[in-house]
């Protein structure tokens, strides 16, 4: 079952609601993504400049060890770098979106409870990279369809840039059904 304040955008069994209205009803597999608002390194910048989100932040990290001590077996907390690392714990993995065949580079945290890390695919079947030339140092790198040249995201901004930048790339969601489903 899938749980969300937001309605799903997929079908299946959903949850609207709060999943601390759930967390006790015996699941034996927690898959968490809590939101990143707050809590990646891209964002937390904002904080200096605007006291109100700093403590927003400190609701974030509350929420994240809430959903680590839940009451679950298998549990894994997913979200890209984020402070976590640094103010609760370091991840237990990080993976790339493009290890699993998708055309993108994002750094995505795992911490985990009871569960092993993801198997990674090997190098051959990667999603491959274009190769340009980094335009603020000339060194040739690689980058993927979600970044610019020089590696910025590609998106612009948008009502719903922070939900499509949150979307779980399909090869990760299926490589979390076959390691741990």
């Amino acid at each position: 079952m899938s749980c969300d304040l937001l309605p799903t955008d997929r079908p299946g069994p959903h949850y609207q609601g709060d999943v601390r209205d759930i967390i006790g009803d015996g699941w034996d597999l927690l898959i968490a993504h809590p939101p990143c608002t707050y809590l990646s390194v891209s964002g937390l910048h904002w904080n200096k400049r605007n006291p109100t989100r700093a403590a927003l932040t400190e609701d974030a990290l509350d929420f994240v060890r809430f959903l680590m001590d839940a009451p679950c077996p298998k549990i894994a907390i997913e979200n890209p770098v984020s402070c976590v690392s640094s103010r609760i714990r370091k991840p237990d993995q990080i993976i790339q979106p493009y290890w699993f065949g998708a055309d993108a580079s994002k750094k995505t945290c795992l911490w985990l409870s009871g569960l092993k890390p993801l198997a990674v695919p090997d190098k051959t079947l990667w999603f491959p990279p274009r190769i340009v030339q980094d335009p603020r140092t000339g060194k040739r790198v690689e980058r993927w369809a979600n970044q610019t040249d020089s590696g910025q995201n590609r998106l612009g901004p948008s009502e719903d840039r922070w939900k499509v930048r949150s979307e779980t790339y399909e090869g990760i969601a299926k490589a979390f059904a076959e390691n741990w489903g």
